[in-house]
Order: structure tokens, then C-alpha cells, then sequence
């Protein structure tokens, strides 16, 4: 058997003790880091809406197709595509020359109609003198009666032929009957159109403001809608996507009575001033329908709020610069700000990015959020300290 000298053995010890010691510190270094950096931003209140947000399409609160009531032909158009109309404009003007003379010949009659009643209110007076004088019969006198009182019938039939005769010339004139949009012409100057029961529509004119917002409710968020009803007239709010443009709010103008068969929603129509016309008929919108409003709601940003298997949590920055993993129930979302019910008190400040790295109890280097540092100074904003 080989020994080995005790000097080596010695050495060999020596060198393996030296090796452990120059490995501690680096141990003791992982473990005592510098902290993390990460944002955070402050819990805050604000008044945030209550609502059931859905999909809805949007409608003209009038839509009027434009036929015409007589026939002939069109000689002249007085808008453009596409042109704003008041009540009243003239559109088309279809040829009213024999309308116009179809009114002389009624005026015309109605004038022959007067002077024979003229004529036969000077033979009913002379037969009525000479009848006190017993010269003419009671026959004659009757009969001069009944000439005026036919006279009297013919006028009023007259009459109502000049009516009607000024009625269909006014229908060559053809006038926008509301405030609105004109749509696509669907007639040029020159063509005959036809005042029969299937005629075709030459125009279509909507009116785009005020604007309705049509959407369906869930029959599951009924119960909700109805007991926030009868506090006050409800609001819809009314937001293009992606247009940049801030949301419109307007009133709840319709809630439908019945549920609809196999689709399980109800039909709610919302009224909203849409004075630059941006919204338009057909177009689809996000829409929520406002129940209420919760008073200081606490906010914090949508990143802020993780989830585990025990439901959504945040990371609390402590006064001691360490982590606290808090449990937390949320509400609905506001933009990009969520809405905590339960687990939170404004002023606390939470981490809004870095949560993968983090660990309850690890000691971090807080630097507030600048994007949520920005949108809290814009809000009327009331900090309760805990």
C-alpha cells in the first residue's frame, strides 16, 4: 500500500480550506443584492361609473324616403349629395306647367260657378217680391231657392278642385320635410317619375342630430338595469373604436318590454347629441349603459393586478421599501385603470411593472410611474391616509 507523506496530506487540507473560504463572500453577495427597481404608483379615488358595457350599432333618429306625389318630369335639382338640408329646401322640381294650367281651368270654373250664383241670387229676390205681390207661383219662388242653393253646391266643389289643383302643383315642388343629410340622387334631371303606389325612391334624407345608439341588454343584467331605473333617467355612453375621439354621452330613450326569442337580450335604444355628425347610421360602437356612479372608487392602473391560483393579487410597497403580495377583489375596468373594491386604501402605493422578478418581503427601489404621475395630476383626485 502507497502512503502518503504527512507534509502532502497537510497541504492538500490547507488548499481545500483556502478554496471554501474564497467562496462565502460570493454566496453572501447573491443574496444580499442591491434592490430592485421598480415603477409604482399611488392607490387614488375618483367618482367611476357603474355600467353594462355591450355592442351596438347606430341609427337616425328620422329617415324619410322621398317619393314623388305626382307625375312628370324633373327639370332641376337644388342639392348636392351628401348636402346638409333644412325643413323646407327645395330637391326637385318636376315640370309644373300642366299642374299650373289644370289650376287656371279650376279657378276658371270656380269663377263661372260664382256668377251663376250672382245670377241666381237676383232671380231668387225678384221671385220672392213678386211672390208677396201674387204675380209668380210658389212653384217659380221653390224653384229659384233651389237654383242658389245648387249654385252654393257647385262653388264648394269648386273650391275643392282649386285645392286639389293647388295641391298637386305644390307637389311638383319637392321639399326636404325634416333638418338632415341628403343621401345618394337616385334620378337626374330628365327623367318622368310617377306619383303611383310602387314608385321609386329619388332620395333618401337622414337626420343625424340628435343620434340614436341601438344595443341589446343581457336578460341576466336586467334585474341590475331595473333597480338603478327608477333612480333617474339612465345614461349611454357612445364611443366610435379606435377614433380617438372622446366618448359621447346621452340618455337612455328605450328599454323593450320583452325578452327575444332564443337570444336571450332586450332591445335598448340610447338618444345622443351628435352635432359634427361623426357618428353615423350603421356604424358600430361600444356602448355602456351608466347605472350608477360609485363615489371614491379606488383606482389603480390595469398592470397593477396580477393573478394567481387564489384570484387577483398587487405588490404594496411597504414604508420599509419591501414587498407585501396583497390579495385584492376588483371592480370594472375604467380605461386603463381598474376599480378596487376590496383590499387596498388610497395613498398606498402599488408596483405597476417588474411584478415576474418580485417576491414578498424583497426590498425594491421604488420610482414612481411618470405616465400615472401625469394622469393622476389631471384628476380631481382625494388621498386618504391609512
Amino acid at each position: 500500500m502507497l502512503k502518503v507523506p504527512s507534509s502532502a496530506v497537510a497541504f492538500m487540507v490547507g488548499l481545500c480550506l483556502a478554496g471554501c473560504g474564497a467562496k462565502k463572500p460570493e454566496t453572501t453577495s447573491k443574496t444580499a443584492g442591491a434592490p430592485r427597481l421598480v415603477t409604482t404608483t399611488k392607490v387614488f379615488t375618483e367618482d367611476s361609473p357603474l355600467y353594462v358595457e355591450e355592442i351596438g350599432t347606430c341609427a337616425a333618429t328620422e329617415s324619410v324616403a322621398i317619393q314623388a306625389q305626382v307625375t312628370g318630369q324633373i327639370i332641376k335639382r337644388d342639392f348636392a349629395d351628401g348636402a346638409d338640408v333644412k325643413r323646407g329646401d327645395l330637391l326637385f322640381t318636376i315640370d309644373p306647367r300642366p299642374y299650373q294650367a289644370a289650376l287656371d281651368e279650376a279657378k276658371g270654373a270656380l269663377a263661372q260657378n260664382h256668377a251663376q250664383r250672382d245670377l241666381d241670387d237676383i232671380n231668387l229676390r225678384r221671385a220672392t217680391d213678386l211672390q208677396a205681390k201674387k204675380v209668380v207661383s210658389p212653384q217659380d219662388l221653390d224653384t229659384a231657392k233651389t237654383n242658389v242653393t245648387t249654385d252654393q253646391a257647385k262653388i264648394a266643389s269648386a273650391e275643392a278642385a282649386v285645392a286639389a289643383a293647388q295641391v298637386n302643383l305644390d307637389y311638383c315642388f319637392i321639399k326636404s320635410p325634416i333638418d338632415g343629410r341628403t343621401g345618394l340622387r337616385q334620378v337626374d334631371v330628365g327623367n318622368v317619375v310617377s306619383a303611383n303606389a310602387g314608385s321609386s325612391v329619388l332620395l333618401t334624407v337622414q337626420k343625424l342630430d340628435p343620434i340614436y345608439t341601438d344595443f341589446t341588454v343581457a336578460e341576466n343584467d336586467l334585474a341590475e338595469v331595473r333597480k338603478y331605473q327608477p333612480k333617474g333617467n339612465l345614461k349611454v355612453e357612445t364611443d366610435l373604436p379606435d377614433d380617438g375621439a372622446a366618448p359621447r354621452y346621452g340618455d337612455l330613450y328605450f328599454l323593450d318590454t320583452s325578452v327575444q326569442a332564443g337570444a336571450g337580450t332586450i332591445k335598448a335604444r340610447g338618444v345622443t347629441a351628435n352635432p359634427d355628425h361623426l357618428l353615423l347610421p350603421g356604424a358600430f360602437v361600444h356602448v355602456r349603459l351608466i347605472l350608477d356612479t360609485l363615489k371614491d372608487a379606488r383606482l389603480v392602473p390595469n398592470q397593477a393586478v396580477q393573478i394567481s391560483q387564489k384570484g387577483p393579487y398587487v405588490f404594496v410597497v411597504k414604508a420599509d421599501g419591501t414587498l407585501e403580495q396583497r390579495t385584492v377583489k376588483t371592480g370594472q375596468r375604467q380605461g386603463e385603470m381598474t376599480v378596487i373594491s376590496d383590499g387596498l386604501q388610497p395613498g398606498e402605493v402599488v408596483v405597476t411593472s417588474g411584478q415576474l422578478a418580485l417576491a414578498p418581503g424583497m426590498k425594491v427601489n421604488a420610482q414612481a410611474d411618470p405616465a400615472y404621475q401625469k394622469e393622476q395630476a389631471g384628476k380631481s383626485v382625494t388621498e386618504v391616509k391609512s
